[in-house]
């Protein structure tokens, strides 16, 4: 079955064109990611994030050194955390405006 791509003015526009909206905080749980791709997920989320926008982090523990590695990749990050441990770690990253 052929699938008729939208015109370049719909994706330019800030959707997809799947029909879903984005609202609130998006999270990523990287407790279920496999650890050689997870680094790799994170900066690709991030990456996707506007400036001035969120997205929240749930890790097995405090991801220092991938705070580190955003920051190169990325520039300023801000960071919140919003559970610290001992367990679960939650931070809200946020881009900049």
């Amino acid at each position: 079955m052929a699938h008729d791509p939208l015109p370049l003015t719909e994706t330019r526009q800030g959707g997809c064109g799947c029909g879903c909206t984005d609202e609130g905080i998006p999270a990523l749980d990287v407790r279920v990611i496999p650890h050689a791709i997870r680094h790799a997920t994170v900066f690709g989320a991030f990456g996707a994030i506007p400036a001035g926008g969120s997205m929240d982090l749930v890790a097995p523990h405090n991801p220092l050194p991938l705070l580190a590695q955003l920051r190169d990749r990325f520039g300023a990050v801000e960071v919140t955390y919003l559970d610290e441990g001992p367990d679960d770690w939650t931070l809200r990253l946020t881009r900049p405006a």
